[in-house]
């Protein structure tokens, strides 16, 4: 969805596709953040 989004923006100069597009970035990085957390938390458990 996330390259979609670019080459459609890129192509059409579409700001609602820029804006999914940076959505979709910035839950990638939250999810990236949420999976160091936890990985984190399972090192100090054990």
């Amino acid at each position: 969805m996330r390259n979609f989004s670019w080459k459609y923006f890129a192509m059409t100069g579409d700001v609602d596709a820029y804006l999914l597009y940076k959505e979709t970035d910035g839950e990638r990085v939250l999810a990236a953040a949420s999976a160091e957390d936890e990985a984190a938390q399972h090192e100090e458990d054990e």
